[in-house]
This record gives C-alpha cells, sequence and structure tokens, in this order.
C-alpha cells in the first residue's frame, strides 16, 4: 500500500514538473513569431541567433514565461494557505476580495507617484500591494468571526471585492490618458511588459516565502486535524494562523503588484492537485500545489496570447473558463457530503 502512494506521488511530481517544463518551451516558441526549438536552444547556450529572434526571446517571451511560471506557482500557493487557514474549500485571494484590496491601493500609488512623474519601483508596489492585502484580510477575519457559514463568508469577501474595484475604477479615472491604458490593462490581469529585473525580484521573494510555508508543513498539518489536536501537539495556534495569513498576503501581494488580480488559480489548482495526489498532506501539497499553479497559468496565458492572435486575452477571462467550473464541482460534491 505504501508502494502504491510513493509510486502515485512520485509520478504526480513528475507530470506536473515535465508539464510545467514543456509549457514553458512552448510559452517561449508559439507566438505571432515562432521561435523553432533549434534556436532557442542556441540562445540558451550563448550561440548568435537573428538579433530580432534573440530580443523577442530574451526580453519578451521568456521573462514573460517564467513570470507566469512563478506567480501561478505562488497563487496557487496563497490559495492553499487560505484554505486551510479558513478551512473553506473555495477560500482563495480573489474569491475573498484579498487581491481586489491590493488592486485598489496598488493603483492609488500608481496613479499618485505617476501623476508626479516618479518612477514606481518593484518594492514599492509589492509594498503597496501587501499593505491592500492586509486590509482586506482584516476586514475579512474580522467577518469570520461573525459568520459560520461557508457562503455567507465568500458572500462577504465578493462585496469586499466590489467595494474595492469600486474605489479602484474610481481611481483610474483620475489618472493622465496615457496611464489609463496601463492602469486598465493592468487591473484586468496581464503578464506582459515583464522584465528581468521583476523576475529576479519575484523570485526571490517567492522563494523564501515558500521556504518558509514549506517549514510550516508539519504544524499545518496538525492544524488540520483541529486546533485541539494541533495544541496538544505543541502547536502554537496563535502563531501558526498569523503566519498564514502573512504568508499567504506577501504571495497575493506579489501577484497583484506585477501581474495585477487573476481569478480562480487559487482556488482551482489546489483542489486539482489534491485530487491527482490522493492526499491532503502539507509536506507533498505546498510543493504540488506550487507547480499545479505554474502548469495552470501556463497553459492559460499561452492560450490569451495565441487563441485570438493578434489580440490578446485577459489572462483573468481565460483562468475563469478553466478554474469556476471546479469551483461548482467542489461546491456541489461538498454539498453532497453534507446530505450523505
Amino acid at each position: 500500500m505504501r508502494l502504491n502512494r510513493t509510486i502515485r506521488y512520485s509520478t504526480v511530481f513528475v507530470l506536473l514538473a515535465a508539464g510545467a517544463a514543456m509549457l514553458l518551451i512552448l510559452n517561449v516558441r508559439i507566438g505571432s513569431v515562432e521561435i523553432s526549438l533549434p534556436d532557442i536552444a542556441k540562445a540558451v547556450t550563448g550561440k548568435e541567433i537573428d538579433k530580432t529572434t534573440a530580443r523577442i526571446l530574451w526580453d519578451i517571451r521568456l521573462p514573460r514565461s517564467l513570470a507566469a511560471m512563478i506567480l501561478g506557482g505562488a497563487l496557487a500557493l496563497s490559495g492553499y494557505l487560505l484554505q486551510e487557514f479558513f478551512h473553506n474549500p473555495i477560500a482563495g485571494p480573489f474569491v475573498l476580495g484579498i487581491s481586489s484590496g491590493a488592486k485598489m491601493i496598488v493603483s492609488l500609488v500608481m496613479v499618485f507617484l505617476l501623476g508626479r512623474a516618479i518612477k514606481v519601483s518593484s518594492a514599492a508596489l509589492i509594498l503597496a500591494a501587501f499593505f491592500g492585502a492586509m486590509i482586506s484580510m482584516g476586514f475579512v477575519l474580522l467577518m469570520s468571526r461573525k459568520v459560520s457559514n461557508m457562503s455567507m463568508l465568500v458572500v462577504s469577501g465578493v462585496m469586499i471585492g466590489y467595494i474595492c474595484s469600486a474605489v479602484t475604477e474610481l481611481v483610474i479615472t483620475f489618472a493622465s490618458d496615457a496611464d489609463i491604458v496601463n492602469l486598465h490593462n493592468w487591473s484586468r490581469g496581464s503578464f506582459s511588459g515583464m522584465s528581468w529585473d521583476n523576475v529576479s525580484v519575484m523570485a526571490v521573494i517567492i522563494a523564501v516565502t515558500f521556504g518558509a510555508v514549506f517549514l510550516l508543513s508539519k504544524p499545518l498539518s496538525a492544524y488540520q486535524s483541529g486546533e485541539a489536536y494541533a495544541r496538544n501537539m505543541g502547536v502554537d495556534i496563535r502563531l501558526l494562523r498569523a503566519l498564514l495569513v502573512i504568508l499567504s498576503s506577501i504571495l497575493s501581494a506579489c501577484i497583484v503588484a506585477y501581474a495585477g488580480p487573476i481569478s480562480f488559480v487559487g482556488i482551482a489548482a489546489p483542489h486539482l492537485v489534491k485530487s491527482l495526489l490522493g492526499t491532503a498532506k502539507p509536506i507533498l501539497m505546498i510543493p504540488a500545489c506550487f507547480l499545479g499553479g505554474s502548469v495552470f497559468c501556463l497553459f492559460c496565458d499561452l492560450l490569451a496570447r495565441t487563441m485570438l492572435a493578434p489580440t490578446e486575452l485577459s489572462i483573468s477571462t481565460v483562468t475563469a473558463v478553466f478554474g469556476a467550473p471546479v469551483v461548482l464541482w467542489v461546491m456541489i460534491r461538498r454539498n453532497k457530503e453534507k446530505q450523505m
């Protein structure tokens, strides 16, 4: 039995890693200008290729694809942490309004600084997004104490999201015409316009956060069995809950700061990964969620770029098409379990 489980876990991880690698190559290769595999191999090994092809590869597609992989993994991991924190299978940064809160503060900072011709740094955007995420998270935590019903908590999060989105739209109307286009595209969710500086900063922050989350796998495993059991196992519940809030907010902040709010990935990816693994053990779910989110976002970004080319779809449009049915499936399955 143990051997069968080990084989299943190993197979899932190999498939997810292979899927992420394959989709990364496809995202780099496919576009308005198709880049051949030999050219990609030459560029990676430092050999000379056509200058235009090299520029498209190094300056546009590779940073964008790496950003989609890193941020997609972070989004799925953030959703998993929120689901464990609230013991709610459809909790996620987008559904609970946390992404909308981060978007609101980032848009305020961008309009204020861009209006004064001040360059906005990556660190400033991430700090602004973290502050906004913590504001929304605070409201969600207050609501979670008042309501115990899962659907009411989700409705509360959706309302918070609508309020934050309304404020964001109001702020954008006061931006200059040139900035409105950028702000509007960013507010709809997109991995376009990524630079190597963006990728390096997000990679460091998310790698450190991922390491911190992985170190919580043992106390998180005890927390899954109930707070009373976790306390008996010596887990500091207050500290654990505080860390879950902070770490999920940092992950959400990175995503919103660079790519805007992206819907449903934080809910769909953890559930799909859990179904593949057949277990909810955090020590397996944490890395698997990251890989699953990477695969999900790379696939959706590829469709967003190519499905109606040369028009590019919002990434949230594509993630909603594939993620919303998963949410409906989770809700129907949970309702059946309650009736049984």
